[in-house]
C-alpha cells in the first residue's frame, strides 16, 4: 500500500493492506550540472490528455519569459496534470467521466484532483474538449462523495491499492478513508467556478443534489453537538499522524459550532480537531453552494441548513480561533479544541493559514491575516525552516528541515509585493535540483535532497503562479532568476 507518507525504495507495490517500509522515498541528485532545457514532457502520442488551449498558453508564455530555466520549468510543469494523470472516457450513458491520479500514487484524491485542474478553468471557453474533461471530473467527484463522504482518496473502481486493515468502514473502491473537511470543499469550489465560467448547469443533477445533502449532513455530524458521529479511524502504524487516538475518535472537542476534521489536508491527524483553515474553507464553499441553489433553484431544501452552518462556523471562528500572540498581535490559530486549547503553527498543504485569501475567506489586507502571515513565515512557526537553499513552510508529514515548494508558491500567490513575488520565483527556480519540476519538499540546505519526483498538484500550482505573475507583473517575466 503506497501512501503519501510511505513509498517503496525498490521492489513491487504490495496490495491488500500489507505494510511497506516506512522510509520516505527521498531522491538525492548528485549531479547538479546545468540542464539542457530540452522539454521533459511525454511525446504527444504518450500524453494522457491534450488541450489545444493549454498548448497555446504554453506557446504564448514561452515568448514572454526571458529566463530560459523558468520558461523550461513552466513548460514542463503547467501541463503535467494533463500529460500524465488524466484517465478520461465517455461512460455507457454518453456522459464524460474523468479520473485523475495524484502522480506517483495511482489513486484520486478529491482535493488534489480539483486543484490539479483548477488553473485550466479559464481556458475552457476556448477548448470544448477541456471543458468536457473537467465536467467529467466534477461528475466523478460527486459520485465519489455519494459513495462515501468521509473518504479522502478513491480507486478507479474496486481494484487498486487500499488500506485493507484500516479499522474503519473500508471498501475496495476507497484508496484511503481519512476524514478531512477540505475533501468535501474542493469539489464544490471546482463545480461552482466551472458553472460561473461556462454557464453549464447540467452538472447540478440528482447526483450533485445527493452529494450536497451528504456534505451538509457530514459537516453537521462532525460539529459533534450530541455525539462523535458515525466516523472513527485507526491504523496499525509506526507513524503517529496516520491514526487517531481515543479508539479512533480523535482528540476531544467542545461543540462550539466548528466542524471537526480528523485529518489535515496533508493526511496527517489533527492535534486539536477543529482545523481552522479547513473550517474557513467550509464557509467559503457553503456560500458558493448557496449561490448555486439561489440562482438555479436546485436543492432548495439545502439552503437553510447550509446558511445555519455558515453562521455557526463563522461565529465560532471569530470567537475561538483568533488569539493574541505576544509578538504578532491578533492571529488565527491553526487548530483549536473549543476548550481553550490551540495549536499555533501552519502546514504547507492547502488549505493552510497562509492560503485563506487564495481560497476566498478574506482579503489579503485583512489585519488578522497579515499578522498571521508574518507569524507563519517566521521561526515562531515550528514548521518554518530556513537554510542555505531557501526558506519556507513544511509540516510533520515529511518532518523537520524539509521545505515544501507549495508554501513558497502560496506565499507568492497571496502577495501584492513585487519584490516578494520575485524572491519566490527565484527560490523556486533554484531549488528544483535541475529536474525541471516541482517536488513535494526539499531539504533546507540541499535542494537535491527532495521527496516525490512526480507530484502533479504542485507542478500545476507552479504554472498557475507564473501565469498570475505574467498578468499582474509582466515585467517580472523579463527578469533573470538562475542563481540570483
Amino acid at each position: 500500500m503506497i501512501s503519501r507518507r510511505s513509498f517503496l525504495k525498490g521492489g513491487a507495490l504490495t496490495l491488500g493492506g500489507l505494510m511497506l517500509s516506512p522510509e520516505k522515498m527521498i531522491a538525492k541528485i548528485e549531479d547538479q550540472s546545468q540542464p539542457s532545457f530540452s522539454p521533459l514532457r511525454p511525446p504527444l502520442s504518450g500524453r494522457a490528455f491534450t488541450s489545444t488551449a493549454v498548448e497555446k498558453t504554453i506557446e504564448s508564455m514561452m515568448k514572454e519569459i526571458k529566463d530560459p530555466k523558468l520558461a523550461w520549468m513552466f513548460g514542463n510543469c503547467f501541463p503535467n496534470t494533463l500529460d500524465t494523470t488524466v484517465k478520461y472516457k465517455i461512460d455507457d450513458l454518453g456522459n464524460p467521466d474523468t479520473f485523475i491520479i495524484t502522480g506517483d500514487i495511482d489513486a484520486m484524491w478529491l482535493r488534489d484532483s480539483s486543484a490539479q485542474v483548477w488553473p485550466y478553468l479559464p481556458l475552457m471557453k476556448n477548448d470544448a474538449a477541456l471543458q468536457q474533461m473537467i465536467k467529467g471530473l466534477i461528475r466523478r467527484q460527486f459520485a465519489c462523495i455519494c459513495f462515501d463522504p468521509y473518504a479522502n482518496a478513491f480507486n478507479d473502481g474496486p481494484t487498486g491499492s487500499y488500506w485493507e486493515t484500516d479499522m474503519t468502514d473500508m471498501k475496495k473502491e476507497l484508496h484511503e478513508r481519512k476524514w478531512e473537511i477540505d475533501s468535501l470543499c474542493y469539489p464544490i469550489r471546482l463545480a461552482y467556478h466551472y458553472w460561473k465560467i461556462t454557464g453549464d448547469r447540467s452538472v447540478f443533477d440528482s447526483n450533485w443534489e445527493k452529494a450536497m445533502e451528504l456534505t451538509i449532513q457530514t459537516f453537521q455530524e462532525q460539529q459533534r453537538k450530541e455525539n462523535n458521529g458515525p466516523y472513527s479511524f485507526m491504523r496499525e502504524t509506526e507513524n503517529q499522524g496516520d491514526t487517531l487516538l481515543n479508539k479512533g475518535w480523535g482528540s476531544p472537542v467542545n461543540p462550539v459550532g466548528l466542524i471537526f476534521s480528523a485529518f489535515r489536508p496533508s493526511d496527517d491527524a489533527t492535534m486539536f480537531g477543529f482545523l481552522i483553515p479547513s473550517n474557513m474553507f467550509a464557509v467559503v464553499s457553503l456560500k458558493q453552494l448557496n449561490e448555486i441553489i439561489s440562482i438555479t433553484g436546485k436543492g432548495n431544501h439545502l439552503l437553510e441548513p447550509s446558511r445555519k452552518l455558515i453562521r455557526e462556523v463563522e461565529r465560532a471562528i471569530e470567537k475561538h480561533a483568533i488569539i493574541e500572540h505576544p509578538q504578532y498581535g491578533s492571529i488565527y490559530a491553526f487548530e483549536v479544541d473549543g476548550f481553550g486549547g490551540r495549536n499555533l503553527m501552519d502546514d504547507a498543504n492547502i488549505p493552510s493559514l497562509i492560503s485563506i485569501p487564495y481560497l476566498g475567506y478574506c482579503d489579503t489586507s485583512n489585519p488578522v491575516y497579515q499578522n498571521t502571515r508574518k507569524f507563519v513565515w517566521s521561526k515562531s512557526n515550528p514548521y518554518f525552516f530556513s537554510g542555505e537553499a531557501g526558506e519556507g513552510i513544511g509540516g510533520p508529514h515529511i518532518g523537520f528541515n524539509y521545505i515544501w515548494p507549495m508554501s513558497i508558491i502560496m506565499k507568492g500567490l497571496t502577495s501584492t509585493d513585487r519584490e516578494e513575488i520575485k524572491a519566490c520565483i527565484t527560490q523556486l527556480v533554484n531549488t528544483d535540483a535541475n529536474t525541471g519540476f516541482m517536488h513535494e519538499s526539499f531539504h533546507k540546505d540541499n535542494p537535491a535532497d527532495f521527496t516525490r519526483k512526480w507530484f502533479a498538484w504542485v507542478n500545476t500550482l507552479f504554472g498557475e503562479f507564473i501565469l498570475k505573475v505574467n498578468q499582474e507583473y509582466p515585467d517580472l517575466m523579463k527578469e533573470s532568476y538562475q542563481n540570483a
